[in-house]
């Protein structure tokens, strides 16, 4: 746990400045096996005190990696004087960023130490598992990871915070020989928020979804190319959920539709059909805690959540406090650093497609000729809102049912035209949460959706 040196000095904030104090510890451990032999083996530790200074249009900005209270005193200083400095060779008029209530939360997660060996025995009894059930894998990878961010924020609205969030996760890959004997391979992460002994109480709880991943791994094995061209298509959560993100998301990031992003001239209009809602949520979904809880961002602003598509209108952007005030809006809380060396940029937090009101069987049932794809291992897209996503697994659609496994392919379009030929949503919601979000910093975010029909631009062989 980190000790507070840093909310003794908040009476000597600068005044008529908007100041961040920030004590920050990054810990994170790592285990990776490969056809068995252990090739990773890791621990980490990064943790110091950062101070960000506002003054009529310019920030200050200073950092230190050490923690007692001299080093915040040093960096407060720091930040302050390159504010001060700053503000008076650009000679802006006053600007007053909007304020926080004054307030504290912290979360009081009490985190309970693992030892290394704890993550090398788990690996190893779900690798055994794999070799001795399926030995005819061409190789296999099984991993563990565990991160765990504590931020201790002092603002100079009077809001306070001490957040710990931790997450844990375990990898499987499995790949075995195509027909031509090329390789094909599956990856599934497991886990969530939590330390990984809550996460992760018993390995034999994972085999049902290992089973469900060699499974799929042996229809694709068997599988076909899909057939290039516009197709019908229905995308399945997690698909729903890297465009949330990628393909739309990002474009309402304040700080890109400021650098010119396409929806940057799209806001109050129709970027996609009446069956789609679009939300950067905060901390909580349905009653129950959001993939990845964010509850106040490091500019010290109560997180809530972020409507950025209602009914198909584009309603919103994301926003720090900066550009919030330059767009008319309210900060929502989507200001986050990575370490603590790093400033806060805009960022997302669980960013998803809200479901509808179609059973998935229906929606296959709908498609004459088309496809179901199911997972992706990779996407990009620009702030055009044109994306490219690979996909990894899916099934061809043939009167009403599902067909063949699909080989490896990708699916390109842009995003608020394809998003307008969205005409079924399912009623069932997909979450991902383990991955990162590699804008400027590496960020974890969360991401989902239900799945969409649509049409999308399919590449073939």
């Amino acid at each position: 746990m980190l000790i507070d040196t840093i909310s003794s000095l908040k009476g000597g904030f600068a005044g008529g400045t908007h100041t961040e104090l920030r004590l920050q510890c990054n810990t994170s451990a790592a285990v990776s096996l490969f056809c068995g032999n252990q090739v990773g083996n890791t621990q980490n530790k990064a943790s110091g005190v950062s101070a960000r200074v506002y003054k009529n249009g310019v920030w200050g900005f200073s950092s230190a990696a050490d923690t007692p209270l001299e080093a915040a005193k040093n960096v407060l200083t720091a930040a302050t004087d390159n504010a001060l400095f700053l503000d008076s060779r650009v000679k802006n008029p006053p600007i007053h960023l909007p304020a926080s209530e004054e307030g504290s939360f912290t979360n009081a997660y009490t985190l309970t130490p693992c030892e290394q060996k704890i993550y090398t025995d788990f690996c190893r009894e779900v690798d055994n598992y794999i070799v001795q059930k399926y030995p005819d894998l061409a190789s296999r990878f099984v991993s563990s990871r565990y991160e765990c961010f504590e931020k201790l924020l002092v603002t100079s609205d009077g809001y306070t915070s001490h957040i710990i969030a931790p997450r844990s996760y375990i990898y499987v890959q499995l790949t075995t020989e195509g027909k031509d004997g090329s390789p094909l391979e599956l990856f599934d992460p497991y886990g969530g928020s939590g330390v990984f002994t809550e996460n992760f109480t018993d390995p034999a709880l994972l085999y049902p979804k290992i089973d469900a991943l060699y499974e799929k791994l042996m229809h694709k094995k068997e599988g076909i190319f899909p057939e290039a061209g516009t197709k019908t298509v229905i995308l399945d959560g997690m698909l729903a959920g890297m465009l949330a993100h990628e393909a739309v998301g990002h474009t309402v990031e304040a700080d890109l539709v400021l650098g010119g992003s396409v929806a940057a001239h799209n806001l109050g209009k129709r970027v996609a059909s009446d069956l789609v809602t679009l939300v950067d949520f905060a901390h909580t979904y349905e009653g129950a805690p959001a993939p990845l809880p964010v509850y106040v961002d490091d500019e010290g602003t109560p997180c809530e959540d972020a409507m950025i598509i209602e009914n198909g209108i584009l309603t919103g952007y994301l926003n720090n406090r900066e550009s919030a005030l330059h767009f008319g809006m309210n900060p929502q809380g989507n200001a986050r650093a990575y370490a603590f060396s790093d400033e806060p940029l805009i960022r997302m937090r669980n960013t998803a497609i809200l479901p509808g009101k179609s059973k998935l069987a229906d929606m296959i049932a709908s498609v004459e000729d088309g496809y179901y794809l199911i997972d992706t291992n990779n996407g990009q897209a620009d702030t055009t809102g044109e994306f490219m996503f690979g996909v990894c697994m899916g099934y061809e659609i043939k009167n009403g049912k599902i067909g063949r496994a699909i080989l490896d392919t990708t699916i390109s379009g842009v995003a608020f035209d394809m998003l307008k030929t969205v005409d079924m949503v399912s009623d069932e919601m997909v979450w991902a949460s383990s991955g990162y979000c590699g804008k400027k910093q590496p960020m974890p975010v969360g991401m989902g959706g239900p799945a969409l029909r649509c049409k999308v631009t399919m590449g073939g062989r």
